[in-house]
């Protein structure tokens, strides 16, 4: 079984910000998979169903972004999953808009969302895909920045990027992280 982790905030004033990336990647998996998500348990929104031969849920964590690891950890105890067992999808203010970097581990590099993950699971081990919103320009504050929807002229890339991102979670289950990496990773936003 596999667990995939949407990050972001739950309501309609948090729709279509930056950070909101992993939400709409679940969306997206959860249009592609035909997995609805319709069961709210385990403090998130969760869609139960298959990938190919593997059992997976979608999760939205319904705790805000800065309280996510309550949600994983509820869900890894429950169903008895391992750090391996989960795969994670956020913004990251690091990359490029658009561009994509898988892990298999790593710092929260000042999310909030990872750092909660990481302190309810007591480790940096567990797969990420990370989407990249863009640098912060030097005059905004960080929240307001994250919590900001993106430029019209930005949605042909972010809807590209979350479509890529929902690619790279089904290489990950297939493949594993490594394979998804190899593809993932060098690819460029152009």
């Amino acid at each position: 079984m596999k667990a995939i982790f949407g990050l972001g905030n739950f309501g309609p004033k948090y729709a279509g910000t930056r950070h909101n990336m992993g939400f709409d990647t679940v969306t997206r998996l959860s249009d592609k998979w035909r997995i609805p998500l319709d069961t709210k348990k385990f403090k998130g929104l969760c869609g139960f169903g298959w990938y190919n031969s593997e059992k997976v849920i979608l999760i939205q964590p319904q705790t805000y972004m800065n309280n996510s690891g309550e949600c994983v950890r509820e869900i890894c105890d429950f169903f008895k999953l391992g750090n391996k067992d989960i795969i994670v999808i956020y913004d990251d203010i690091s990359l490029p808009p658009g561009q994509l970097r898988l892990r298999p581990r790593g710092s929260a590099g000042g999310h909030n969302g990872i750092k909660s993950i990481i302190a309810h699971l007591g480790s940096e081990e567990f797969d990420r895909v990370k989407i990249g919103i863009g640098e912060k320009p030097e005059q905004w504050d960080l929240a307001d920045y994250v919590l900001s929807r993106f430029e019209p002229g930005d949605e042909p890339l972010i809807r590209e990027a979350i479509d890529r991102a929902s690619s790279a979670v089904e290489k990950i289950i297939s493949d594993g992280i490594d394979a998804a990496m190899g593809e993932f990773n060098r690819r460029q936003v152009t």
